[in-house]
C-alpha cells in the first residue's frame, strides 16, 4: 500500500540578516543594473558553474582592445579577508572578452564569494557561488528554467528565484535565448516594448554573440548568474529551431554551412556561459543524488520525423491508414537515437554506478519531453472555422495520429521510442531511482514513467519563463478544460498546466522529492507576484507521483 506523501519543508525564503549582506555586496534587489556598465571593462556581471565538491567554474567578461590577464578570487567571506583560491584568468577580443577559470581545492558543500579584478585595479562584482555537498545531504534545492525568450516578456521566474531564496543550484534545460531575426517569434504585435530581438537571424559567430550580449545584459538574469551557480543544457535554439546532427528546422541552404553554423554556435555559448566543452557530464550531490546532463541535439540526433508529411501524403480518408504504415515502420526504427551509442553506454554506467554508491537520486537534466503525449479528440470541438489552415491541419493530423497509437512531438521522446525503450531498459537494469527533469515544451507536465509494466521513475517537465504555452494556438479551450482533456488522454500523464510562464523549484531528500511549479502572475509587466503554485511528491522507493 503507497504511502501519503510527506508534508516537504517550504522552499527557504532569504533572510532579512542574508538580504542586507547580499545588499552591500550589490547581491540583492530586483530592480536596475548591477553595476553602471559601458562598452569597456567588465560589462556583463560575473557568473559561475560545473560545480563539483572541490571546484567550481568562474567567468566573467571584460572588453578591452587587447588580451587582458585579469586576477580572480575566491574568498570565504563576502569583504575577501580569507582568499582560499586565486589565479589568473585571459580576457581575449577572440573569445568576445569572456574569461573563464576554474577554482579548485575547495571544501564540499560550502559557498563562497568570488570577484574578477583587472590591472588598472577596477574590479567586477561580487559573485556567490557554492560547491556540490559530500555525505549525508538532508537537503538540496534546484532552481529549474526553461525556454526564455526576450522579446515575450521579463524574466521575472529569474527574479522570483532569487528573491524567494533557499536554492542550492540553478540548472537551466535550453533555449537559453531564441535565434529568431526581430519580428517573426514574437511577431512585432506580440513583442514587450523595449525588449526587441536583433534585426538580424542569428547565423554566423557574431549573431550568436550579439544574442549573448542582450540576454546577458537583462539585469534579472545577471544577477541569476550572480548569485547561485548554474549547470546549462542547450536545447535547439541555441542554434536553430528543431536542431539535430545534420542540420534544423530553421537552417536554410542560403544560410551557410550547417556544419560552420553549428560550431560558431557553440562557441558563443562555451564563450558566453560557464560550461565546460563536455558535451555531457554528471554531478555528484553527496550521497543524495547523481545528476547527469544529457546532450540531445548535437552530438548524435537522427533528423525528426515529420508527421504533416505523412498527413499530407495519405490519399483522401486514409490518414490513419498511412499512420498506422509509419508506426510499424519509419516510427520504430532501431536506429533512431537522441544520445548516440556512446552516450547511451555512459549513461547505463552511470546510472549503475550511483546506485552501487548508495545514491537515493538519479536525476536527468534534459531537454525534450520523455512521457508518452498523444492529442485529445475533445482539444479540436468548437475550433473556429476560420482558423489558421496550418492550425487545423496540424490538429487533424495529430488526432489521426493518436488513434493509430502515434504520438503528437516527433521532435521529443515520442518520436525515439527505441531510443526511449533503451533508457528505461538502463533505467530499470540499474534498479535506479529515475527523475526526468525537462524543458522545451513551454507547458508544464507531471508524467509518471513505466516500462514493460514496471515503474520507471517520474519526469517534471518546466514551463517556459516566457516563451508562450498551447493557450496561444488552442484559444477556444479554457486552459482548465485543455489540460483535463489532456490528462485524460494519456495514460502516463498525471497533471498539466498549458497556460502559465514560471519556473520549477525542485527538492531532493533521502524520503522524496518535491518540484513546485511556480507560475509568474505576468511576464508583460515587471514583477515577481505569483498567480499560484502547483506541488507534486515523489516517494523515494514508489516511482511514481503520490495523490
Amino acid at each position: 500500500m503507497d504511502l501519503p506523501p510527506p508534508d516537504p519543508a517550504p522552499l527557504a525564503r532569504t533572510s532579512r540578516r542574508d538580504a542586507l549582506k547580499l545588499a552591500m555586496l550589490g547581491l540583492a534587489g530586483c530592480g536596475s543594473p548591477l553595476l553602471a556598465q559601458g562598452s569597456k571593462g567588465f560589462t556583463h556581471g560575473v557568473a559561475s558553474g560545473e560545480p563539483g565538491a572541490s571546484q567550481v567554474l568562474l567567468w566573467t567578461r571584460y572588453v578591452s582592445d587587447q588580451d587582458e590577464t585579469l586576477r580572480w578570487e575566491v574568498a570565504s567571506d563576502e569583504r575577501f579577508a580569507r582568499i582560499v583560491a586565486q589565479g589568473d584568468a585571459m580576457a581575449s577580443p577572440a573569445n568576445d572578452g569572456c574569461a573563464k577559470a576554474w577554482a579548485k581545492g575547495l571544501k564540499p558543500g560550502s559557498w563562497y564569494h568570488y570577484r574578477f579584478i583587472a590591472k588598472d585595479g577596477s574590479r567586477s562584482v561580487t559573485g556567490r557561488t557554492r560547491t556540490l555537498p559530500v555525505g549525508k545531504v538532508p537537503s538540496f534545492r534546484l532552481a529549474v528554467f526553461s525556454c526564455s525568450n526576450y522579446g515575450f516578456g521579463h524574466f521575472n521566474a529569474y527574479a522570483h528565484a532569487i528573491e524567494s531564496g533557499g536554492f542550492d543550484l540553478a540548472v537551466h534545460l535550453g533555449d537559453y535565448f531564441y535565434e529568431y531575426e526581430r519580428g517573426d517569434y514574437p511577431s512585432a504585435k506580440q513583442v514587450v516594448t523595449g525588449r526587441e530581438a536583433p534585426v538580424r537571424e542569428a547565423v554566423t559567430l557574431e549573431g550568436y554573440r550579439d544574442r549573448f550580449r542582450l540576454y546577458r545584459a537583462d539585469p534579472d538574469l545577471q544577477r541569476l548568474h550572480q548569485l547561485l551557480p548554474m549547470v546549462s543544457v542547450w536545447d535547439d535554439h541555441e542554434l536553430a529551431n528543431d536542431t539535430w546532427h545534420g542540420g534544423a528546422e530553421n537552417h536554410q541552404p542560403d544560410e551557410g554551412d550547417w556544419a560552420l553554423r553549428k560550431a560558431a554556435a557553440e562557441k558563443a555559448y562555451r564563450e558566453w556561459l560557464p560550461v565546460s566543452d563536455d558535451y555531457y557530464a554528471q554531478y555528484e550531490i553527496g550521497q543524495l543524488a547523481t545528476m547527469f546532463r544529457l546532450e540531445t541535439r548535437h552530438l548524435a540526433r537522427s533528423e525528426p520525423l515529420d508527421l504533416m508529411s505523412v498527413f499530407k501524403g495519405a490519399a483522401p480518408g486514409q490518414a490513419e491508414a498511412a499512420f498506422a504504415a509509419f508506426r510499424d515502420g519509419a516510427w520504430r526504427a532501431e536506429d533512431r537515437t537522441l544520445l548516440g551509442a556512446k552516450q547511451e553506454a555512459w549513461l547505463a554506467g552511470g546510472l549503475k554506478a550511483s546506485k552501487r554508491a548508495g545514491k537515493r537520486w538519479q536525476v536527468l537534466a534534459q531537454q525534450v519531453v520523455m512521457g508518452e503525449l498523444a492529442m485529445s479528440d475533445k482539444l479540436i470541438a468548437g475550433m473556429p472555422a476560420n482558423s489558421a489552415d496550418w492550425l487545423k491541419q496540424r490538429m487533424q493530423s495529430g488526432i489521426a495520429a493518436g488513434h493509430v497509437g502515434v504520438p503528437l512531438n516527433m521532435d521529443a521522446w515520442d518520436g525515439y521510442p527505441a531510443a526511449r525503450r533503451r533508457l528505461l531498459d538502463s533505467a530499470l537494469a540499474a534498479d535506479a531511482e529515475l527523475l526526468v527533469l525537462t524543458g522545451d515544451t513551454h507547458n508544464a507536465w507531471a508524467f509518471d514513467l513505466d516500462h514493460h509494466d514496471e515503474r520507471a521513475g517520474v519526469e517534471m517537465a518546466g514551463h517556459s519563463v516566457t516563451s508562450p504555452g498551447a493557450e496561444s494556438s488552442i484559444r477556444w479551450l479554457k486552459p482548465d478544460e485543455m489540460a483535463r482533456a489532456t490528462v485524460e488522454r494519456n495514460r502516463q500523464l498525471q497533471w498539466c498546466d498549458t497556460a502559465q510562464r514560471g519556473y520549477m523549484a525542485v527538492e531532493l531528500t533521502p524520503a522524496a522529492a518535491t518540484s513546485e511549479w511556480r507560475f509568474m502572475a505576468s511576464v508583460r509587466q515587471k514583477g515577481t507576484a505569483l498567480a499560484g503554485v502547483k506541488r507534486m511528491t515523489v516517494l523515494a522507493g514508489q516511482r511514481k507521483f503520490s495523490v
